[in-house]
């Protein structure tokens, strides 16, 4: 699919700090989760060209889940990465120090089950949660 949807925040910290509360999975279990009827209880990361990331997303109140799975294509250490989804989408994302913050873009290919707006906002709260996790830590 080529309409790919981005997402973006400005998150006030340094572009290493921002790089470490996306990657780590120590972290990504805190903020992945876009409504708070949700969680991230468990989270692994092998962050190197061919390795595997792998999120549990579930609703808390145990009625639904899904592992998200993706295996990464390119990695810049501190700077972006990108990744390919089980079901071929990629996604990049890119980090970019700017004086006392760092602009975080994520781009990703839609899906074809859910509207487009659904999605960006989707990903979007996700990302929110991240920077609201990373600024107050």
């Amino acid at each position: 699919m080529s309409n790919k949807l981005t997402i973006q925040a400005t998150v006030a910290a340094d572009s290493q700090k921002a790089w470490d509360y996306y990657t780590q999975p120590k972290h990504i279990t805190q903020w992945n989760f876009a409504d708070p009827s949700w969680h991230c209880p468990s989270a692994s990361n092998n962050l190197r060209v061919g390795g595997k990331y792998t999120a549990r997303m579930e609703a808390k109140d145990g009625s639904f889940g899904f592992d998200f799975e993706a295996v990464y294509s390119a990695i810049e250490p501190g700077e972006s990465f990108a990744y390919t989804l089980g079901d071929g989408r990629q996604v990049s994302v890119t980090f970019e120090q700017q004086t006392e913050h760092t602009l975080v873009t994520v781009v990703f290919d839609p899906e074809s089950e859910n509207p487009m707006e659904m999605q960006r906002n989707g990903w979007q709260a996700i990302l929110d949660n991240y920077a609201k996790y990373t600024e107050a830590h």
